[in-house]
């Protein structure tokens, strides 16, 4: 397909009255405030993002100032968006641009080389940072594609993906490219969106193959589902007589990444934990109380979360990776959501 003036023009010409133009990151425009922005908004909504954005940057308001802080500093200010890895990755690449000269990379190549871009990112970067032609492909501009020229199949697969490619390089126009990508991703969100489309207002009605068939919301094709796994652990309670918890730093990768914790023990019943709080923390004769359990969902299992008061003499722990926190000041460090919310029942 070769260009389509006419699509980007309808788009443009939708997008300058009716498209957002008032998000914080619209504002004082740097390509640093767009590429956390976009970071931010990888799989969340833009009202979930838009309050931690206004708290990260007040905090952060520079790469020069990101790339300097501890990354349990910038997690705790991350808390609460899920999808942790974003907030390492975010770190790590400001170090690294801060390496590089603290001037961020102005192309696709160089964007792409930072921890946490990719091809989308990198196109969205280029297009609202720099103001230069960059094509975007995120979950928003899939299914505005998909739907309009009728594109079957998982929008993950190679074979869909490759086409949705292709018509999201013919369709970019070369001149507002930063509008037409933000139009794009704003009819998603606004008018195409997954279900109840509001195909009478789309300026793309005319057009759209999956309108005209009468099957909008067939458009993308599903992914096949799958059965998440169960996993199971107790989070532990252990006191001490100021009403402080124990909190252990997670290791620095994998599920909440560096961040404070409760102590998880992954066991399959009470003997074996007696057995771990025995060897771990020399805890012995606790008594054990087991609190209304809950589950937690991430993108690829379901965590059975049952929480454990535990009381018993002090435990030994280690220093440094060890806290006694009450509840309101682990707050304050940045709490994973369910164990944020586990903080909140217990008081």
């Amino acid at each position: 397909m070769s260009q389509s003036p006419e699509f980007a023009q309808d788009v443009l010409d939708w997008f300058d009255q009716h498209g957002r133009h008032d998000l914080p990151w619209q504002q004082a425009v740097t390509p640093y405030r767009v590429w956390v922005s976009e970071i931010m908004l990888q799989q969340t909504q833009v009202s979930t993002v838009m309050p931690y954005y206004e708290r990260f940057m007040a905090r952060f308001p520079t790469v020069a100032d990101l790339a300097a802080a501890s990354q349990g500093e910038v997690l705790q200010h991350w808390a609460g968006l899920g999808y942790y890895a974003r907030g390492r990755n975010l770190h790590k690449a400001a170090q690294a641009v801060m390496a590089q000269g603290g001037q961020f990379p102005d192309t696709l190549e160089g964007l792409e080389a930072l921890p946490g871009i990719g091809r989308s990112t990198a196109g969205a970067i280029l297009a609202l940072g720099f103001a230069q032609r960059g094509v975007i492909l995120d979950g928003n501009v899939k299914r505005v594609l998909a739907r309009c020229f009728a594109v079957d199949g998982d929008p993950s697969g190679t074979a869909a993906l490759s086409r949705l490619w292709h018509l999201a390089d013919a369709l970019t126009p070369h001149q507002r490219t930063g509008p037409y990508v933000q139009a794009m991703m704003d009819l998603g969100a606004t008018l195409c969106t997954r279900s109840r489309p509001l195909c009478l207002y789309c300026p793309l009605q005319g057009r759209c193959q999956a309108f005209a068939l009468g099957t909008p919301t067939a458009f993308p094709g599903k992914k096949a589902a799958k059965i998440q796994p169960v996993k199971a652990a107790f989070f532990l309670l252990i006191g001490n007589e100021r009403g402080e918890l124990l909190w252990v730093r997670r290791p620095p990768s994998g599920i909440w990444g560096g961040m404070w914790c409760l102590p998880e023990v992954a066991v399959a019943g009470e003997a074996e934990l007696r057995t771990v709080l025995d060897e771990r923390f020399g805890i012995q004769d606790a008594v054990l109380e087991q609190l209304p359990p809950f589950r937690h969902t991430f993108s690829h299992y379901h965590l059975q979360i049952q929480p454990v008061r535990v009381k018993a003499a002090m435990p030994r722990v280690e220093e440094g990776e060890s806290s006694w926190l009450t509840p309101e000041q682990a707050e304050g460090r940045g709490l994973p959501a369910p164990l944020l919310k586990l903080c909140r029942d217990i008081r």
